[in-house]
């Protein structure tokens, strides 16, 4: 029992150190790399993330090498980590996300989460939810997928050791038609990953009192 609280007491801390540890940085060492394997497994922990439907409307594109790395820096506006950073991720949000519905439902089945008829019953009615959403309200449902991913993601770095920034300032129009995104996807936001060479400026947060709310 004793040993149980301790560990439990143990994996807290080191949640909270890798809560407190993260910051967005701009400054990386461009000799580090971070493997292509690496760099699958941060996404598939990433992917763990809660999504409406568990539909897991988030894509993503790896941009890994110099002369990709190379054509999305104007398009970032010139910003350094986007060179300097082992890798740039781009998160992409599908806008038909729900027509993989079948695909994960049916992989629910085979794990026994689900019956059939379960899956049946969830694959119609989130099929008939997208099909009668406007494509703003879709565009908004898939944003806030992508937010949830996109955290998880920079603290799964976080805790392997890495460090992220999140970028939102980059032109979405010129980088779609760059990178050849199909009217299908939506880039929400580019996180560079690698090593930093200095550390994270200190911040300051609100109050809790200013931003907790109780009637």
């Amino acid at each position: 029992m004793i040993d149980s609280l301790l560990a439990q007491s143990s994996d807290n801390q080191l949640f909270s150190n890798v809560v407190r540890e993260r910051h967005s940085i701009r400054s990386y060492n461009p000799e580090i790399k971070v493997t292509k394997e690496e760099l699958i497994e941060i996404l598939q922990q990433a992917t763990l993330a809660p999504s409406g439907g568990n539909l897991q409307s988030w894509r993503f594109l790896i941009i890994d090498t110099p002369e990709l790395k190379q054509k999305l820096l104007p398009i970032a506006y010139n910003q350094k980590q986007v060179v300097e950073a082992s890798a740039v991720i781009v998160v992409l949000g599908d806008l038909e996300c729900f027509k993989m519905a079948d695909k994960i439902y049916g992989k629910a089945v085979d794990a026994g989460f689900l019956s059939a008829d379960m899956a049946k019953s969830f694959i119609k009615r989130y099929t008939d939810l997208y099909s009668n959403m406007s494509l703003e309200e879709i565009r908004q449902t898939v944003c806030i997928d992508c937010g949830l991913v996109s955290m998880q993601l920079m603290l799964t770095a976080r805790s392997k050791g890495y460090d992220t920034v999140p970028m939102a300032g980059y032109d979405k129009e010129k980088f779609s038609k760059a990178f050849n995104i199909f009217d299908r996807y939506f880039p929400v936001l580019l996180i560079a990953l690698g090593k930093a060479t200095t550390s994270g400026h200190p911040t300051v947060r609100l109050p809790i009192q200013d931003v907790v709310f109780s009637e």
